[in-house]
């Protein structure tokens, strides 16, 4: 068994590390976790079935982070951006979605609206904005008024839309949202537009809400359900005004109009990039959880 993943659930899990070797290797060979609880606890030092789950869960979320930490590097590689402290920095995580974060800023990207911002020349107005030293920031962006520039708006938005773009991709940022998400965010559910009758066994979620970190499962499978279906519309984010104020924690640096443009930044991040990433992952992880 792989040192680092046993040193990990090891850690994670409290259990030693002879019972962890000995039940992953049960696992690999093909023992269900039934079969483990019952007729091999001399080797399982007694595990219930609720421990040996968990091992496997653990075992497989480090197989398919490893998995991905490959495709990563080599995705990097091929970029021509692998440094060796990068490199270093992803063998030693071990987290999906650390991994991803990492992994974000070198992400093929399509064709977004600060690449088509950065293609107009608008990265180094971008830098300024975002060092917030200028006390006059509209003289700074008559140099970069051109055709394809055509208006001051048309700068600070392209500015924007790069800043915005690297406020999603900054590592602490996503934490600060992650963490965010995990003690604040709410559930919500509303019944989906003329599925009223269709729907009634679902009315109880048809105008619900709740803290998500204390939904239960059984509810909460009942609304995974009802989405599923078509009956329900759910979302689930904290209150937008926290995750501003913790952004805008992170980012703003002064009270000038460079400020005002970086708020301006936050704000959209948040809504357009955000926000919707981290609630695909709570999303997702709330599915597990009902499941």
């Amino acid at each position: 068994m792989n040192k680092e993943h046993l040193e990990i659930i090891t850690d994670e899990l409290i259990i030693s590390a002879k019972q962890i070797e000995n039940t992953a290797r049960l696992l690999e060979e093909g023992a269900t976790v039934p079969f483990l609880s019952r007729y091999r606890k001399e080797a399982t030092g007694s595990l219930d079935e609720v421990q040996i789950t968990a091992i496997k869960e653990q075992l497989a979320k480090l197989k398919e982070a490893d998995k991905r930490r490959e495709s990563i590097i080599n995705s990097i590689e091929k970029q021509g951006k692998l440094s060796d402290e990068l490199k270093a920095q992803l063998e030693n995580t071990y987290v999906l979605t650390e991994l991803e974060d990492i992994y974000l800023p070198y992400k093929i990207k399509r064709k977004t609206r600060a690449l088509i911002a950065r293609e107009k020349g608008l990265e180094p107005l971008a830098m300024i904005i975002m060092k917030q030293q200028e006390s006059n920031i509209y003289e700074k962006v008559k140099s970069f008024i051109n055709e394809k520039v055509p208006t001051i708006e048309d700068a600070l938005q392209g500015a924007r839309d790069i800043i915005s773009e690297w406020i999603n991709e900054n590592q602490p940022a996503r934490n600060k949202i992650r963490k965010l998400f995990s003690k604040e965010a709410l559930i919500k559910s509303k019944v989906a537009k003329n599925k009223e009758e269709e729907g009634i066994k679902y009315k109880d979620y048809f105008n619900y809400e709740e803290r998500l970190n204390r939904c239960p499962s059984h509810r909460l499978l009942a609304i995974r359900r009802g989405e599923k279906e078509g009956f329900l519309r759910v979302s689930m984010a904290p209150p937008q005004d926290c995750a501003l104020r913790s952004l805008e924690n992170i980012f703003i640096k002064g009270n000038n109009e460079a400020s005002e443009q970086v708020c301006l930044a936050i704000k959209d991040s948040y809504q357009r990039l955000l926000k919707p990433s981290i609630e695909t992952e709570f999303a997702n992880n709330s599915k597990e959880k009902a499941d």
